[in-house]
């Protein structure tokens, strides 16, 4: 008589975790600083942009997802300016207030790294592919609810609170369908890409030209006009 084991699911809150792992892992090499986030994670029942600079990309493909991160001004300078210094930026270089362009061009570029990260894990360990879109960074001074079409017919929402070495705070949402991905036969995941030479890519491409990826002031203006807001 053979045993019939359970079979290995994989749910949101595994999606979630892979997330996390690829938020703290990517801001840990790109800015030599600690990152860690919270044991508990919230149920929450709907995604906010929040001040002072949030971020968001869309997901799509084997399954949808909203990603957000909410930085606080604090927390924005502080891996802005890691990440520069330890590339070998000079001080004097660099800017002094998160409202500059150059600050939101850095986080978005940041936040880029993290979700190409993170699809990549997502691809190696359940076997499906997504795509992402450009992120988009926002200054705000208020809240600002976000419901963006994201093709979500089962939405499940969560949030995350994360550290930075000087214990300055942001937060992770994700907006995903529900969706669970059971393993029916035994694979080995791919070979999991060199997190340095990720990252050395990443710092060439970064010195060679920043990408414009932080909304201008107009730029923010027709966004939210096209989120309804």
């Amino acid at each position: 008589m053979s045993l019939q084991h359970a079979p290995i699911i994989h749910g949101t809150e595994d999606v979630l975790i892979a997330l996390c792992n690829s938020v703290s892992r990517v801001l840990q090499v790109a800015t030599q600083c600690p990152i860690h986030y919270s044991g508990m994670v919230q149920r929450i029942t709907k995604t906010s942009l929040k001040p002072d600079i949030g971020c968001f990309v869309l997901i799509d493909g084997g399954f949808s997802a909203l990603i957000i991160i909410n930085f606080s001004a604090e927390a924005a300078m502080e891996l802005y300016r890691s990440y520069l210094l330890s590339m070998g930026m000079a001080e004097s270089d660099l800017a002094n207030a998160y409202t500059s362009d150059e600050v939101s061009n850095v986080m978005g570029e940041l936040m880029n790294q993290v979700v190409g990260d993170f699809t990549s894990k997502v691809q190696r360990e359940l076997q499906t592919h997504i795509l992402q879109s450009q992120p988009k960074m926002i200054r705000l001074n208020k809240q600002v609810n976000l419901s963006v079409d994201a093709n979500l017919d089962a939405p499940e929402a969560r949030r995350v609170t994360f550290y930075t070495g000087n214990n300055n705070i942001f937060y992770l949402e994700m907006a995903v369908d529900h969706t669970e991905f059971i393993k029916i036969k035994d694979f080995e995941p791919q070979e999991k890409p060199d997190p340095d030479l990720v990252m050395a890519q990443a710092r060439a491409a970064h010195t060679a030209a920043a990408p414009a990826v932080a909304a201008t002031n107009a730029d923010t203006d027709d966004l939210l006009k096209s989120l309804g807001l």
